[in-house]
């Protein structure tokens, strides 16, 4: 396994009770269903990571970034491991597009008792900490 741990970025958007998820292909968490996010670069904020991978990635642009908490991921057998930070999209603006077709192939609205499979393995480990129904029951 690499020494290095990477940190990502996950958004949850919500909308009308429902999260938005994209279809990831790819090599990394091919077939498995993911919010929005990427890898935090270099001196970059938690915040305006989000709202630059979201951009890039839906088309969406989101403002109002607040934390929801973190997965702490090993996947094997790709040898990485990753700290994902989880952030809330208050302000949404706009209906997803698919921007990166080579990274993604649909973005749909789920309810959490309605989510599809497999999920990528960040977002399984998040729920696990059910956060999220507390957030989507006060909407």
């Amino acid at each position: 396994m690499s020494e290095l741990v990477r940190v990502g970025v996950a958004v949850v958007i919500i909308r009308d009770g429902k999260i938005l998820l994209g279809e990831r292909i790819g090599s990394h968490g091919a077939n498995t269903w993911a919010t929005p996010g990427g890898h935090l670069e270099m001196g970059e904020e938690i915040e305006a990571c989000a709202i630059r991978e979201t951009l890039e990635e839906t088309g969406l642009e989101v403002s109002d970034v607040s934390p929801l908490g973190f997965s702490n991921d090993v996947f094997n057998p790709l040898n990485k491991h990753y700290v994902t930070l989880y952030v809330v999209a208050n302000g949404v603006e706009g209906e997803p597009e698919i921007m990166e077709p080579n990274k993604c192939l649909a973005w749909q609205w789920f309810g959490l008792d309605e989510l599809p499979e497999p999920l990528f393995l960040s977002l399984e480990n998040f729920l696990k900490q059910d956060k999220l129904h507390t957030l989507i029951d006060k909407r």
